[in-house]
């Protein structure tokens, strides 16, 4: 039975991407961390873990709606999907669950890393080929809390969505198509608490969809440059997309509040690191930053707190 309930998540290990999946111990893959990212809060809408072991996502693919269900049998990746978006993600299969990553391009410098790095060998980095999937997410939660963007993207998948296809768990939705997001009325963008600067920044991708979802076939650096010509996406925002839906072992996201202390605690004993000094810092792992600040982040090896969290805003009552 060990290993077949991993240990409780932290704040700090559910920012890495990590989501407990039952697994055997001995799994060459772990679902939990290599699609741990792409869940957004423990309530979202479109991802779901079963007791059995199944990992269920809806997704909205160029053909429509579709449940991808995955699950480890004997150490073997197996999967089934439902809806007319179902062989498109079939066919994705392979990327999502992190067939064109590397992890042995990684060669660990520092204690933690390497401890981290044999202790999550699991870990393969996900590409789901899908931009806007992550593009809209990764918006909401500019300049607010995690919990303030997860429930804004859960309120919105919902009522604009459409029910997962397929036997999929109670609850679970696709989120809406482009032309959806494109058309939400103001006031309803207020009442899911999000504020005009964030929703007129997702209207504005949507509306230019397709060129935003060419990004997913370009090189990282090309991708972050097409998503960068909108205006309100900036780096930060165009690494955690591009991370997600190119598999980028080396985009490292600069702008983050808490990203930078957490790093140069972790690997200087530097709480007060700066983007610059973050970045010194991974210089070593060039070509696989973006894995290294995540497997700082699963460590869980954080700087003691000196001030209460941030309270979170509510603009619905304005």
């Amino acid at each position: 039975m060990a290993g077949r309930f991993p240990p409780p998540s932290t704040r700090v290990t559910v920012r890495g991407g990590h989501v407990p999946v039952p697994a055997s111990e001995d799994a060459p893959l772990d679902l939990g961390l290599t699609l741990g990212p792409l869940r957004r809060g423990p309530a979202d809408p479109t991802f779901r873990v079963t007791p059995d072991g199944s990992v269920w996502r809806a997704s909205r693919t160029p053909d429509g709606a579709g449940t991808l269900r995955v699950r480890l049998d004997s150490g073997a990746a197996s999967a089934e999907a439902w809806g007319p978006g179902g062989s498109w993600l079939l066919d994705r299969l392979p990327g999502l669950l992190g067939a064109e990553d590397d992890p042995a391009a990684f060669v660990p410098r520092h204690r933690l890393l390497a401890a981290t790095h044999r202790a999550r060998r699991g870990l393969r980095l996900t590409r789901t080929g899908l931009v806007l999937e992550s593009l809209i997410p990764s918006v909401l939660e500019q300049k607010v809390t995690t919990d303030e963007a997860y429930r804004s993207w859960g309120v919105l998948v919902r009522k604009y969505g459409e029910p997962a296809p397929g036997p999929a768990p109670n609850g679970m939705y696709a989120m809406p198509d482009a032309r959806t997001w494109a058309t939400i009325p103001s006031w309803e963008w207020h009442r899911a608490n999000v504020d005009p600067k964030r929703s007129a920044t997702i209207v504005r991708a949507a509306r230019v969809a397709h060129r935003m979802e060419e990004a997913a076939a370009m090189a990282p650096a090309a991708a972050r440059a097409r998503l960068e010509l909108i205006p309100g996406i900036g780096p930060w925002t165009s690494a955690e997309t591009i991370q997600r839906s190119n598999g980028a072992p080396d985009e490292v996201t600069t702008g983050d509040l808490h990203l930078p202390g957490i790093v140069g605690w972790a690997l200087a004993g530097d709480r007060t690191a700066d983007d610059a000094a973050m970045l010194e810092l991974l210089a070593p792992y060039e070509g696989q930053r973006h894995r290294a600040a995540r497997l700082v982040l699963l460590s869980g090896r954080v700087p003691p707190r000196r001030a209460p969290r941030m309270t979170p805003g509510r603009i619905t009552h304005l």
